[in-house]
């Protein structure tokens, strides 16, 4: 066999061998990918989610002020500085306080920055539910079916009664303070949450009753 009749082989061996890698998680510079600045707070409150959560916040905070045309069709139009809101969707059952102050107090530093729209779907229930409030007032959304629930902060612990005592003290500041923040969130009064947690059971509340008590401005 002669040479040139030899080489396509080689060729074909080596197109073999070659390994193909696909990049898809680089959007094109054209694209308009980076507009959808949407959070999916979809589970339990706990430390690995809301670090999560609190790590998109302050990265959307970051890139969310741009320089556009004012008039996009006009190339020699002036630059104007746009603020882009940022979309958080809420759907929990709930979980830590302290997490959950964590994200409060990350939503409330982004908000000077840009608007923040939370939009609660399916269960906004114990510590979601501040966290959906404190959406930019008349930017917070709630699903028709949704369901809101609030209680009071749920605690365990053991030990010498010294400990037990201190616990408890630390339980009462958590509670006395997500009270004063849904309050402060909201047109319920820290006298009506108060009333509403000595019932000492679940308080549930419809999409309708939700908007009624300012947790959430527009049913959707």
């Amino acid at each position: 066999m002669s040479e040139k009749q030899k080489k396509p082989k080689k060729v074909a061996e080596q197109q073999e061998n070659k390994q193909i890698v696909i990049v898809n998680n680089i959007p094109d510079s054209s694209s308009r990918i980076d507009d959808i600045r949407t959070i999916n707070l979809y589970s339990d409150i706990n430390e690995k989610v809301c670090g999560e959560t609190v790590s998109a916040l302050l990265y959307f905070k970051d890139s969310a002020i741009t320089l556009e045309p004012e008039d996009p069709e006009n190339p020699e139009s002036p630059m104007v500085a746009i603020s882009r809101p940022i979309n958080m969707v809420v759907s929990t059952f709930g979980g830590s306080a302290t997490e959950m102050f964590a994200v409060y107090d990350t939503m409330r530093m982004t908000k000077d920055v840009c608007d923040i729209v939370t939009v609660g779907m399916g269960k906004v229930m114990s510590a979601g539910v501040l966290l959906l409030a404190a959406g930019t007032k008349g930017r917070r959304k709630i699903g028709k079916n949704c369901r809101v629930m609030i209680h009071g902060v749920a605690g365990g612990f053991g030990g010498n009664l010294t400990t037990m005592e201190n616990e408890i003290e630390e339980i009462k500041w958590i509670q006395q303070q997500y009270i004063k923040c849904l309050a402060d969130e909201t047109n319920l009064s820290v006298s009506k949450l108060k009333k509403m947690i000595r019932r000492q059971v679940d308080v549930y509340l419809s999409a309708e009753e939700a908007v009624k008590f300012g947790i959430a401005d527009e049913i959707i």
